[in-house]
């Protein structure tokens, strides 16, 4: 063993058990390297279909909270593509390990907590959000989300008063 490995307690006693990954901690170490943030397999199918629908956008725009997927600064709106498991999506993808359940399912929750962290604060900041789910992207429902895409890209955003921008010499 590659010194890699999980320890755990045992319920009913102050022991210690180190559980042998599988992998050495450089291949462990490399297949979570592998494991992508930004331009996953998803993401790049909505941003081509985004682009075929005549929308352009940017990317992974940093001076925004969380950091979203794709940026419409002119609609002010935003879409984020989340994997379906490390988000928490509750789909069939969604299905926790049946080892280390109490580190997943910390973790995940996490992840989902920080995302509605993130969704508020930019709806809060006068940005829509559309999230897209890893498992909306499969090939039997790309017209769907088509149709969802279009609707929510051309839907104009629904501001209040209060954020509107006022005219120079304008009164109220």
């Amino acid at each position: 063993m590659g010194g890699a490995g999980w320890h755990s307690r045992h319920a009913n006693s102050d022991q210690v058990v180190i559980v042998a990954d599988t992998f050495t901690k450089s291949e462990r170490s490399r297949i979570m390297a592998a494991v992508k943030s930004k331009d996953t397999a998803p993401e790049r199918l909505v941003r081509r279909l985004v682009h075929s629908l005549g929308f352009r956008y940017r990317l992974h725009d940093r001076s925004l909270p969380g950091t979203p997927d794709l940026v419409f600064p002119r609609l002010r709106k935003i879409i984020n593509v989340s994997g379906c498991f490390w988000h928490m999506h509750g789909c069939a993808h969604c299905r926790i390990p049946s080892s280390h359940r109490r580190y997943w399912n910390a973790k995940l929750r996490r992840n989902a907590a920080r995302d509605k962290r993130v969704q508020r604060s930019l709806r809060r900041a006068g940005w829509g959000v559309m999230v897209i789910w890893e498992c909306q992207t499969r090939p039997a429902l790309l017209q769907r989300l088509r149709a969802r895409i279009i609707a929510y890209l051309k839907k104009p955003l629904r501001r209040c008063h209060s954020r509107r921008r006022r005219v120079p010499g304008e009164f109220r």
